[in-house]
């Protein structure tokens, strides 16, 4: 086919902020995505769009297995379905539990669905 770009499940990202760590989410319009590799200043790379992830909790949040979540832009991590999305956050079935979590734990398998979020705005 002369007209495939790729399989969606990653994006080219350039990167205008400060610098990415491989396997760091990133908020890329209404998505959520995680870096395949470091990615500097001014520098691009991939980020994956779907898959299943460890990825920052918030360490209050009791989470159950197939809940959609929340990812809370200040924090950088998830938080469950039942917190109230501020400015910046993203909500919807872009990420769903992949496991159960409970409190006092600071990380979470998460399956990314490659489906837009809801951006919170001000």
């Amino acid at each position: 086919m002369k007209n495939f770009i790729n399989d969606g499940k990653t994006i080219h990202y350039a990167n205008a902020g400060s610098p990415i760590t491989s396997g760091q989410a990133v908020v890329v319009g209404n998505i959520l995505a995680v870096a395949a590799v470091d990615i500097g200043t001014g520098e691009s790379g991939t980020l994956h769009t779907e898959g299943v992830f460890t990825l920052p909790a918030a360490s209050g949040a009791e989470i159950a297995q197939g809940e959609t979540l929340v990812w809370d832009v200040s924090a950088e991590a998830f938080d469950d379905s039942a917190a109230t999305p501020a400015e910046g956050d993203l909500s919807g079935a872009f990420a769903i539990a992949w496991e159960a979590k409970g409190t006092g734990v600071t990380s979470l398998r998460v399956k990314l669905t490659g489906v837009p979020g809801v951006v919170k705005a001000a």
